[in-house]
């Protein structure tokens, strides 16, 4: 647990959870405190995935509290929740709200993180992959956020807080992203237009723009060495990001910390895009 934890007695729910800046998310916000309902795809790989971030959070988090191995896990299976469900069908995200209701009673905290991105060259962009693209990282973040914002706004008192995790990607272009920056930029836009939609129930809504950071989205690409020095050459801090750099702005934005703060874009990207050299 966080020594100073600002997440305490707060309940979240995440998409896309179980591997990359969402896990990193998830765990930053136990060890602040908060219950954590986590949504994953529910096929055998990311179902295990869960079963790993149980794991972690049982030995990483919880470790050090007096009770030993054993109450780790404990604590984790208590402060955690699994939701599996394809963020592009609209009934997951009811299904995540209604899981949140059914073990604690309310929400605080809902991050929309679930997206995806195969690089392609932009001639080869297929409608299906333009349309599989659209429906999980948009789509499913507009059914997501719309689900978590019903119960937000009618709960006892309403509000809370909603993240949208979008990219630098919605800033900038890429030769081989046609297919995912517009997403990116949508995710954005939908935040601002819910900030100004959801501010009459007490609900702020932000976005996380991530720069590079190395996740199973791209770790391939940074394989090449060449591109990620360049890469590297360009952020100002020296290196590419790692998920646990979002965790702290993601605690930041979920807690009273940021109780004056809605419509917002916080680039996490290590000072890349003010970097023109």
């Amino acid at each position: 647990m966080h020594p100073s934890p600002l997440l305490t007695g707060k309940t979240m729910a995440i998409t896309g959870g179980v591997t990359g800046i969402g896990r990193a998310i998830v765990l930053g916000y136990l060890s602040h405190g908060a219950r954590v309902a986590v949504n994953h795809l529910g096929d055998p790989t990311s179902s295990a995935q869960y079963k790993t971030l149980v794991d972690e959070a049982a030995s990483t988090v919880f470790g050090d509290e007096t009770g030993g191995e054993d109450h780790g896990r404990k604590v984790a299976e208590e402060r955690l929740a699994e939701v599996p469900g394809d963020v592009g069908d609209p009934e997951t995200g009811k299904k995540i709200v209604d899981e949140v209701v059914r073990r604690w009673g309310r929400l605080d905290v809902f991050v929309s993180n679930a997206g995806i991105c195969e690089f392609r060259e932009f001639l080869d962009i297929s409608p299906d992959l333009w349309s599989k693209t659209l429906t999980t990282n948009l789509s499913g973040a507009f059914h997501t956020i719309q689900a978590a914002a019903a119960l937000l706004s009618k709960q006892s008192p309403p509000g809370g807080s909603i993240i949208g995790i979008s990219s630098i990607s919605a800033l900038v272009g890429g030769a081989q992203q046609a297919h995912y920056t517009p997403t990116k930029a949508g995710i954005t836009s939908l935040m601002q237009s819910c900030a100004c939609a959801l501010g009459k129930y007490n609900i702020r809504c932000n976005a996380l723009l991530p720069g590079t950071i190395k996740t199973q989205l791209n770790e391939k690409d940074l394989e090449d060495e060449d591109k990620r020095k360049y890469m590297e050459g360009r952020i100002p801090l020296g290196r590419t990001g790692v998920p646990q750099d979002l965790a702290g702005p993601a605690v930041f934005l979920g807690s009273d910390l940021s109780a004056y703060v809605t419509g917002a874009q916080l680039l996490v990207d290590g000072g890349l895009f003010v970097n023109l050299q």
